[in-house]
């Protein structure tokens, strides 16, 4: 069973805040055909690039000032902070589900429960980071969201090119 770490979900974080940043727009008024974007990782921005990641190379793109980038960046930092205590509880619960499923006997009941716990932990760090995208959102012009938006619908266009289906 795969361990929940906070290290990963802040690099998928700074991808769908690039998303969501460039979404903010798209999604308030969605345009014909609009079904809604692929998860983060369907996006294709998986692994690492410095400190900001990929929001870095959008906030290129956008040519954001160096106030927007600091402030965008004290936003993840803040965010990062408030999750960090998750770590350490979210590989201790995901160590206890594999111990259950290891176990002789299935507690089914045990399992739900520590499901139910990591689902909640989950929804925790998600409701944190979606506020730390709004957040980032806000600091960035209509027009720099719209761009944002522009290059991601690119991307995922190509994307879909490439991997049908």
């Amino acid at each position: 069973m795969k361990a929940f770490r906070i290290p990963s979900l802040f690099r998928v974080a700074t991808v769908a805040a690039a998303l969501a940043i460039g979404g903010v727009a798209a999604h308030a008024q969605p345009g014909p055909g609009h079904h809604g974007g692929p998860g983060m990782m369907e996006a294709g921005f998986g692994g690492h690039m410095g400190p900001m990641g990929h929001m870095g190379h959008m906030l290129d793109v956008v040519n954001a000032t160096d106030a927007q980038r600091s402030q965008i960046e004290a936003i993840f930092k803040a965010a990062q902070q408030d999750l960090a205590g998750q770590r350490d509880t979210g590989r201790k619960l995901h160590e206890q589900m594999a111990a259950l499923f290891a176990a002789p006997n299935i507690d089914a009941a045990a399992i739900e429960s520590l499901r139910a716990q990591i689902s909640a932990q989950h929804e925790t760090a998600s409701k944190r980071m979606s506020q730390a995208m709004i957040e980032a959102a806000r600091v960035l012009t209509p027009e720099q969201r719209a761009k944002i938006a522009e290059v991601m619908k690119k991307h995922q266009a190509r994307m879909a090119a490439r991997h049908p289906g």
